[in-house]
């Protein structure tokens, strides 16, 4: 199949090669200048696992072909699919311009049987309004497609989805066979609905994890005061059928699609008159928990964080991205800097767009052994198989008293961390922790980053 996507940002990246590793003749087009430059040289805008390398090849192969907009003069082919961005904008539900934009785009091309495949998320409601008043008359088929990309896990989410979603009209059989063929070759079910519920499951797919993560933290925080593990709450959830995979207590999530459609969602159904107070709650608590270690390092310094020497490790909202959209550790370090604190960071590859949005007074460092000489106190904020695998005895000798070590993400090992002689704080492990790990949790030895965690 011919195929054109629009907006190569980071899931347009990922889907153009993606779809051109299946052998389709893909056409990438973008509006920015330097990002289609360095694209055809096979350089992404960001960190992503195996991107890079996928594009090489795509590129050297000729089945990936990179445009800037105002470029192309060719017929679009059988797929348009849409990528573009959609940040939520004030009070608003979310910032729809880069979509209508696209879509009113494609139409000017005049296209012959051709089926937008929109993939950028939008809140429900969106495609029937752009079917009703952009492409009415116009023979162009519109499908919701929504995609499930996590950052760090993108390329392998492409190739073996959880599922395949498609949105389409009654009228619509042609244009759900040809997403089908779009996808040829990925073995995933695929579930086909109509447009609105397409879109409302991207939606709630992201409100209900946001919700899960706040709910096994508000359990932490339970688990603390009544002396219980919430590693072993947490397996012992993981084996109950009716509750699905595993999550993991921590300084809660962030991104660029949790914060910002766990909003969404709830405006659009406040404008409608539902309160979703579930989702409400799931929000309030996830900013708690971004709290969590200054509160700590406050309780132990008598409320005196001035001059205090802080290494914060990790500063991308998850491992393996360079992503800091919302990232709880740039959260943290403004409070720890607003309050006097001397801050150290390190992230392997987070530091230069965390530092476009951090204090002037923020020392960027190259690793753990810069960020942890002279520190009283450690947060450890994104789980990193290099921070996480770090060696924590030299860690121990590079620090001073009281060598605090707050782990917002409990992926060390308490007891090896308190017998090194660091002062351990985990989240809900600060009772009756376990002698030992449980079998198959987060150890000091063991640095992947478990499922389950967005």
């Amino acid at each position: 199949m011919k195929i054109t996507l629009v907006g190569l940002g980071r899931v347009g990246t990922v889907v153009a090669s993606g779809l051109a590793s299946a052998g389709h003749d893909v056409l990438g087009v973008d509006i920015d200048h330097g990002r289609v430059a360095a694209l055809r040289r096979g350089i992404p805008s960001f960190y992503e696992p195996g991107l890079a390398e996928r594009m090489a090849l795509v590129l050297q192969e000729g089945s990936l072909r990179v445009l800037h907009r105002d470029e192309v003069a060719e017929d679009l082919g059988n797929v348009a699919v849409v990528t573009v961005g959609t940040p939520q904008a004030g009070q608003c539900v979310a910032e729809l311009n880069q979509v209508r934009g696209t879509v009113s785009w494609i139409k000017d091309k005049r296209p012959r049987d051709l089926v937008i495949a929109m993939k950028s998320t939008v809140p429900p409601g969106t495609g029937f309004e752009l079917m009703s008043k952009e492409l009415s008359g116009t023979g162009i088929c519109y499908v919701s497609n929504p995609e499930f990309l996590r950052e760090g896990q993108a390329i392998r989410d492409w190739d073996c989805p959880d599922r395949i979603v498609i949105g389409a009209s009654p009228e619509g059989v042609r244009s759900i066979e040809t997403v089908k063929r779009m996808h040829a070759g990925i073995n995933a079910p695929v579930l086909v609905t109509d447009i609105t519920s397409a879109e409302m499951v991207k939606y709630a797919s992201n409100a209900f994890l946001a919700t899960r993560i706040s709910f096994i933290n508000e359990i932490a925080a339970l688990c603390d005061t009544l002396g219980a593990s919430i590693d072993d709450v947490s397996q012992g959830l993981a084996m109950d059928s009716r509750t699905g995979s595993r999550v993991y207590a921590g300084v809660g999530y962030g991104g660029s699609c949790l914060p910002k459609d766990v909003e969404a969602l709830y405006r659009l159904a406040s404008a409608g008159g539902v309160e979703l107070e579930l989702l409400r709650a799931a929000s309030e608590v996830n900013s708690r928990q971004r709290h969590l270690p200054l509160r700590s390092l406050r309780e132990r310094f008598n409320s005196r964080l001035v001059g205090v020497e802080v290494a914060v490790l990790g500063l991308a909202f998850k491992p393996d991205t360079d992503d800091v959209r919302d990232a709880p550790a740039l959260d943290l370090i403004r409070a720890l800097i607003g309050e006097g604190a001397k801050v150290r960071a390190f992230d392997p590859e987070a530091d230069s767009p965390a530092k476009e949005q951090l204090p002037s007074l923020v020392r960027m460092v190259d690793g753990v052994e810069e960020a942890t000489v002279g520190a009283q106190a450690l947060c450890l904020v994104t789980e990193w198989e290099e921070i996480v695998g770090a060696d924590w005895t030299a860690v121990a000798r590079r620090m001073v008293p009281p060598r605090i070590v707050f782990d917002g993400r409990n992926t060390l090992d308490p007891h090896e961390m308190r017998r090194l002689g660091f002062e351990y704080v985990g989240i809900g492990r600060n009772g009756n922790a376990r002698t030992m790990p449980a079998a198959g949790a987060p150890t000091l030895c063991s640095a992947s980053s478990p499922g389950g965690r967005k």
